[in-house]
């Protein structure tokens, strides 16, 4: 198999409402396009065309505007979820290739314009079997650089799954996806170089692959699989929902959350106990306690009590306690925590053995899954008198 890249070039400036299609019928025509060749055109021209574009004098209040949850931030820099899924720095608004004082955001459903370009370029130019990839620059988490990867995909599958299938050795392959629209679009950048003005490529030759079309959408990582998908600072930025989204709890996360919580040199504390409620019956047993501190919302899914027997020492619980809270909360867990001095003595519930040895309640801690995708906020610092603040 031989692939072959061509460069799409003297395209004029696109402007808001250009018709995309009619301005490069004639040019793919003039450089062979055939079935089978897949058309790949950055967002920005997208953008350009669909007048998704915003002044740039603010450009903290179009990322905010764009962004549903901040996976991680630094400085001006933040990575941050779109409303379309994508996971990328400053949630896709760029400045690069336009006028000054002009911003372009993300095309507001780029696998419906993958679609409807795809559907009027197979029109104007005859053809019956294109695709198109709309394509823009995303970092990666581990590697140095950016690539072209695919936002936007019509006429060609977005992701192929080998698993069941064998390699030539005769094994089965278990977890191979093939993120196919990446290919294609990270093939297309070796010449659709920004600084060159090229930002349309035919992809030609490739091999047909044995999946279905599929949209772009397809290449976004399901929540419950994403390892990464919230960094410490933000969990702790956005703690303390008001509810939590319905659903149970897995186990696996719980459990691995209370084992860091509890390992090592951060042992549980002598006389510190943890009681773990997750079903319909210990949460009656423990309503009193929710209502008693007011502020864990009452369908939590999953109930942890810290009860002391006396002699426990409250500070070693207490940073127990802030230790779960985080552990949780980086498993991608919703987390209320209620302080001892909310919750009070320990009713007569019966946990961890019995009333005789647990007297009080050292802290709840509600978890859940989380409600939505809400963007956090960074505000401003305390100006408490006993917090130092850097000028």
């Amino acid at each position: 198999m031989t692939v072959e890249l061509v460069p799409i070039t003297g395209l004029p400036e696109i402007a808001p409402g250009d018709d995309l299609a009619a301005l490069l019928a004639p040019r793919l025509r003039a450089a062979g396009i055939t079935d089978g060749d897949v058309v790949v055109v950055t967002s920005k021209i997208v953008s350009k065309a669909e007048s998704r574009l915003v002044p740039g004098t603010d450009r903290a209040s179009a990322v905010a505007e764009e962004t549903v949850r901040v996976v991680a931030r630094r400085g001006d820099l933040v990575i941050a979820e779109t409303r379309h899924g994508f996971v990328c720095a400053n949630a896709g608004v760029d400045a690069s290739n336009l006028d000054d004082g002009v911003l372009a955001l993300l095309p507001e459903d780029p696998d419906g314009s993958a679609a409807g370009l795809r559907a009027a370029l197979e029109h104007d130019l005859g053809l019956t079997r294109l695709g198109v990839v709309v394509t823009d620059t995303f970092g990666r988490a581990w590697r140095t650089g950016l690539v072209n990867v695919a936002i936007g995909c019509a006429g060609l599958p977005a992701v192929v799954d080998l698993r069941g299938r064998t390699d030539h050795h005769g094994r089965a392959l278990e977890v191979t996806v093939v993120a196919y629209a990446d290919e294609v679009a990270a093939a297309s950048g070796l010449v659709m170089a920004k600084a060159a003005r090229v930002p349309v490529a035919i992809v030609r030759g490739m091999e047909a692959p044995d999946a279905p079309d599929g949209p772009a959408s397809d290449l976004i990582r399901p929540a419950e699989e994403d390892l990464f998908r919230t960094s410490p600072l933000e969990a702790l930025r956005t703690a303390g929902p008001a509810a939590f989204a319905s659903g149970e709890v897995p186990r696996v996360p719980l459990e691995e959350a209370i084992s860091v919580a509890t390992a090592g040199p951060w042992s549980l504390p002598r006389g510190l106990r943890l009681t773990v409620v997750t079903t319909e019956d210990g949460r009656r047993a423990v309503r009193p306690l929710i209502e008693a501190a007011g502020t864990l919302p009452a369908d939590a899914p999953v109930v942890i009590v810290a009860t002391a027997s006396p002699g426990a020492i409250g500070l070693e619980a207490g940073a127990l306690l802030e230790r779960l809270r985080l552990a949780l909360g980086a498993q991608g867990l919703a987390v209320v925590a209620a302080t001892p001095d909310e919750t009070g003595p320990a009713p007569e519930l019966g946990l961890a053995g019995g009333a005789d040895d647990v007297d009080v309640v050292m802290g709840v801690i509600a978890c859940g899954p989380v409600p939505g995708e809400v963007a956090s906020t960074q505000g401003p610092p305390s100006d408490a008198d006993d917090v130092t603040i850097w000028r």
